[in-house]
């Protein structure tokens, strides 16, 4: 391969937009989830631990998603400048889903983010509420609609092609609920869940240990108030790991099957096999050696791999040397980061089950090591949904639509020299705006919550009495105290 080649530089810009947008996405998507739970939650018990944090975390949304939104434009400029053939072959199909998803997801989101991030007191609690909700689900939306474009390329159903090679809708229902995307959205979408729950919980062992290490002179109504937010942020997305991780793995097995179903060439690559066997084992560890077409130095389990894809011992599991090498997906990339994804996912479920063993304990909130693991995990479902999509894009390969059409046929008619002048200019740009973006966003991320709510529940004994202390209602709005004032 010329790495300096027209066609190979707009993969790997397509490549390097495409992973920067992803965790915008990803985060946004179970952040959003997360503020119409907190909004929900307030609303319904009036607890202002609910308010104060949901307060805290809409800030860190409002820059994500509008990072998210800024990543993911370039991308629909690249189908025009780089890959012009495949938008041609494949726009009859794509290009209205597409359409659909700035019609219901952005029209969703762009409508009702203003009032979910500053117009709780114009508008009042419970249409602030369903605004944060229509935002939630505009979030869903968009993955739905991106995961069932990318579900079609991967295995494409209800088209035909007419006499100039592309591809024409012939049922739509079997366009957008193709064989794969129901597997897809829902392992995207509990991989989104699970990426925010690591972070929410990263945060709040950070708060968790910096508190440690503090001498409190005075405990002051905010101070216990900001406490009381830090345990809840981190109880919670505890909760969510010790829940979804394990869901995560049920789904990730059916989205395997599924694979292996539909598209085998990527599973002989997750597999690490080369020759088709019944009986085989699975892969834990290995070198893939494509010039000898063997798995060097393997570690492996007998059988298991058999029994995990078709839930029986005896079960066949094709090999890469069943497809020439020109059909076959590149077996290194797609091994190591299947394993990588595995991996991450494996040590989710265990933060998740020594959550749940140190709850049973009263030990959640003091447990030092629990808090320090859980901070150096807070990055991992990036790291993870990464690895996914590379598993996902790089195992559909050689192919933009699988089996159909080739992504060397997909490319434009360019220059080599276009291409990389506008490669280097994303890099450089990407890695100032972005990076200026996730610097802000740690710093948001060091400050603790403060007490914003209408009502703080460690002071509701001091209210019924009617005594409000000056100190509680610091950075309260006053608004916020006299419910129905404009």
């Amino acid at each position: 391969m010329d790495w300096l080649d027209a066609h190979t530089l707009a993969r790997i810009q397509f490549a390097f937009t495409v992973s920067f947008h992803i965790i915008f996405p990803a985060f946004s998507i179970g952040l959003a989830s997360y503020l119409a739970v907190l909004n929900g939650l307030h609303l319904a018990t009036g607890r202002a631990v609910y308010l104060d944090l949901f307060n805290y975390w809409k800030k860190i949304f409002a820059v994500a998603f509008g990072m998210g939104v800024v990543s993911g434009l370039v991308m629909s400029y690249e189908f025009g400048t780089n890959w012009s053939v495949f938008a041609d072959k494949t726009g009859p199909v794509l290009g209205p889903l597409m359409g659909y998803e700035v019609m219901s997801a952005f029209f969703l989101e762009a409508g009702f983010l203003g009032v979910m991030l500053f117009g709780r007191v114009r508008v009042g609690p419970r249409l602030h509420c369903f605004a944060t909700a229509m935002v939630a689900l505009g979030t869903f939306m968009s993955a739905f609609w991106i995961l069932s474009v990318n579900s079609w390329m991967q295995t494409p159903a209800g088209f035909s092609q007419n006499a100039v090679g592309q591809f024409v809708v012939e049922s739509w229902f079997e366009v957008i609920f193709n064989p794969s995307f129901p597997y897809r959205l829902v392992h995207m979408v509990l991989a989104a869940y699970l990426t925010t729950a690591f972070v929410v919980g990263s945060v709040g062992a950070f708060h968790l240990l910096k508190m440690r290490t503090q001498k409190v002179v005075l405990a002051t109504p905010e101070r216990l108030a900001s406490q009381q937010a830090v345990r809840m942020m981190f109880s919670m997305a505890m909760w969510m790991a010790a829940v979804v991780a394990p869901l995560q793995m049920v789904a990730g097995d059916q989205h395997g099957l599924n694979t292996f179903e539909h598209q085998p060439r990527k599973i002989a690559a997750i597999e690490g096999h080369y020759e088709t066997q019944s009986r085989a084992p699975l892969v834990l560890f290995g070198i893939p050696n494509n010039k000898d077409e063997r798995m060097d130095y393997v570690i492996e389990i007998p059988l298991l791999g058999s029994l995990i894809l078709t839930h029986t011992l005896d079960g066949v599991i094709q090999g890469m040397k069943e497809w020439p090498p020109s059909e076959r997906p590149p077996m290194g990339i797609v091994f190591y980061a299947f394993r990588v994804m595995v991996g991450i996912g494996m040590l989710m479920l265990g933060l998740g089950v020594w959550s749940l063993w140190l709850r049973s304990r009263a030990r959640l909130y003091d447990a030092v090591w629990m808090h320090r693991a859980a901070l150096w995990m807070g990055p991992s479902g990036f790291v993870a949904v990464l690895a996914g999509w590379v598993v996902t894009e790089v195992g559909r390969q050689p192919y933009t639509v699988y089996n159909l059409l080739r992504t060397a046929e997909s490319a434009s008619p360019i220059d080599a020299a276009a291409v990389g002048a506008s490669l280097a200019a994303f890099v450089l740009v990407y890695f100032l705006l972005f990076g200026a973006g996730v610097v802000y966003i740690l710093r948001l991320m060091r400050e603790a919550p403060s007490a914003v709510g209408a009502e703080i529940s460690v002071h509701e004994p001091v209210r019924a009495a009617g005594i409000v202390p000056a100190a509680a209602l610091a950075g309260t709005q006053a608004t916020d105290l006299t419910p129905g004032q404009p």
